[in-house]
């Protein structure tokens, strides 16, 4: 896929190395060396992402030895490093997890300074891939670019998917036909540190490598203080506790279910990251799930919530190793009134009005949710009827979704597509119909013009108004 018109060449100048994880790869990782692949054909680049940290100008030859075949940048990691961390899949405990397929490449700063990682999908076999193959399959690589580039779009706090090279390699997997083709992917994010990692630290009683890792967050994804925060330890509770909030929230607001809100698929950072088994609702229902391995409903769209909560519980519980309960319960009792703020906030931005406060702005969210419940209608195209308090229909409440709605201030919203026909949405269908002419006459055509269409409607959307906590 070629770099689309519109995006920007950077100067190579904006190339920062900070490969900062160094300071802690004597028990945070282990070295690894990449697969080596068959074949190394570029499928995406995304030049938007490469420009914000200077890897926008690298030749196509010269982009395919750095995300292909992971030959270090320049003054940047050495070797690849496969991270160490435990986690709690469907809250049950599980040590024997870590980087399986993927490792962490190259760290950067971007133009704000921000510490980015460069992480990768399907780059081979670490001491930590549980007899698994490394590999990651073209369609799961094409499934991360829609993800991220329609979360980005909506708003999310989201990982960046940088780049997809295919690698010549034939996939046995059981959930779509095989042999399938292969890739390797590199994500852009603003960390790698996870809750898991934390709680490997916790279960091996290693409190110094703890302080450190505490300290490495603290240092590299800043946040405010927050309220009562005599140690470190706290300190980053809060921050996580705020940041998980918000990404909640995010997710409410998009309607989407990640699918997979495991402990070692959370980002301190805030981040959201990690896309297997997404979904978008088609409409609202809050018993709706993602991956069809989860029975349960863990993790179905409207218990995703509680999911990310007790998620910074564990994290809590990890950081018992420095800190004692009190700070950490009061961090953790925060979360309802964090989530409900940035509710109001991202729910109001995506209707294009201005807030009025959390009491009248979460009665509004009420009267929505109960509407589009009665009714049947899916978010995107309940949010965008309803953009800056326009109508277009009848509500399904005798009026009191208009009338609430009514007394709310439009936020002027110029940009041509909120006169289109229809909304951009990404129902599972739509992917199924973008991989099909990629399969079948690697035709790349209708993935270009879907990645373009969602960018334009994150221009019309604009950014989402950040938390206070958010790195």
């Amino acid at each position: 896929m070629q770099p689309s018109p519109q995006d920007a060449i950077a100067p190579a100048s904006l190339y920062r190395p900070a490969p900062r994880i160094a300071s802690l790869a004597a028990w945070i990782g282990d070295p690894v060396a990449p697969a080596d692949f068959p074949e190394t054909t570029l499928r995406f680049r995304n030049q938007r992402a490469a420009a914000e940290v200077g890897l926008d100008g690298l030749t196509d030859a010269e982009w395919i030895s750095h995300m292909g075949r992971f030959q270090p940048l320049p003054e940047n990691l050495p070797q690849p490093l496969a991270l160490r961390y435990h986690g709690h899949q469907f809250q049950t405990y599980n040590p024997d997890l870590g980087d399986g397929r993927g490792f962490l490449f190259a760290q950067l700063l971007d133009a704000q300074g921000r510490l980015m990682d460069l992480g990768t999908k399907g780059s081979g076999q670490t001491p930590w891939s549980r007899q698994g193959d490394g590999r990651l399959t073209l369609k799961g690589a094409v499934r991360e670019i829609l993800a991220t580039e329609m979360l980005g779009a909506l708003g999310v706090n989201t990982s960046r998917t940088l780049s997809v090279i295919e690698t010549g390699e034939s996939l046995y997997r059981g959930d779509e036909p095989s042999p399938t083709r292969s890739a390797v992917m590199v994500r852009l994010s603003h960390g790698h540190i996870r809750i898991g990692t934390f709680q490997r630290l916790a279960t091996l009683g290693e409190a110094d490598n703890m302080a450190a890792l505490v300290g490495y967050c603290l240092g590299n994804f800043p946040g405010p203080a927050g309220a009562d925060d005599a140690s470190p330890a706290a300190r980053l509770l809060n921050q996580v506790v705020e940041r998980m909030a918000d990404m909640a929230a995010s997710y409410i607001v998009a309607g989407f279910v990640h699918g997979v809100l495991n402990t070692d698929n959370m980002n301190v950072s805030g981040e959201s990251f990690d896309y297997g088994p997404w979904r978008w609702l088609p409409r609202w229902d809050p018993a709706f799930t993602a991956a069809y391995f989860d029975s349960s409903g863990l993790y179905a769209f409207g218990r995703q919530v509680q999911a990310i909560h007790w998620n910074c519980g564990q994290l809590a519980v990890a950081l018992r190793t420095l800190e004692e309960a009190p700070p950490l319960i009061a961090a953790l009792n925060r979360f309802e009134d964090h989530y409900r703020a940035a509710m109001a906030r991202r729910w109001c931005w995506r209707l294009g009005v201005a807030e009025r406060g959390i009491e009248e702005d979460t009665a509004l969210i009420g009267l929505c949710e109960e509407s589009m419940s009665q009714s049947g209608e899916g978010p995107d195209a309940f949010f965008f009827r309803h953009r800056c308090g326009r109508g277009g229909a009848p509500d399904t409440l005798g009026g009191a979704l208009g009338a609430a709605l009514a007394a709310y201030e439009p936020v002027a919203s110029t940009h041509p597509y909120w006169d289109d026909p229809a909304p951009q949405s990404l129902l599972i269908d739509e992917v199924e119909s973008i991989w099909a002419p990629i399969a079948e006459a690697d035709d790349w055509s209708l993935l270009e013009a879907k990645i373009a269409a969602l960018r334009r409607m994150g221009e019309a959307h604009g950014a989402a108004p950040p938390s206070a906590g958010q790195a």
